[in-house]
């Protein structure tokens, strides 16, 4: 199997993301993937498909992958039945973030238990 077909689900990731000024060659044994990704957590979730299809150290692949824009993790659109918590769980694993989450948009929010799909959030940075 050929390196960059090893990493295909990767780059179907990135696809999906919209990872800006993607650019992906292959030197010898080793795939070399360069891009932008709009925040953090879509920086982390590049980053955990390499480490998913490659292990913790993987050999057979270089990534330089920056942030357009650091001053948030990320940008949540509130779907039907999510609650601050359930998002809470999501982006940091502690359902008791929440707070942090309603603290960065409350010029959104005017109750933690009142969000409506559609809306975008600011999901801080930890």
């Amino acid at each position: 199997m050929s390196v960059k077909a090893k990493y295909q689900g990767l780059l179907d990731l990135g696809e999906q993301l919209g990872i800006k000024d993607g650019n992906v060659t292959v030197e010898g044994d080793v795939l070399k993937i360069k891009g932008q990704a709009k925040t953090p957590y879509e920086k982390d979730l590049m980053w955990d498909k390499i480490k998913q299809i490659g292990g913790e150290s993987p050999s057979d692949i270089k990534a330089n992958i920056t942030v357009e824009d650091e001053s948030v993790y990320h940008r949540h659109v509130v779907k039907g039945g999510e609650s601050l918590s359930k998002i809470a769980k999501h982006y940091y694993g502690d359902p008791m973030k929440y707070k942090a989450i309603f603290e960065a948009n409350t010029g959104v929010l005017k109750n933690p238990d009142v969000i409506h799909p559609d809306q975008v959030l600011v999901i801080p940075n930890n």
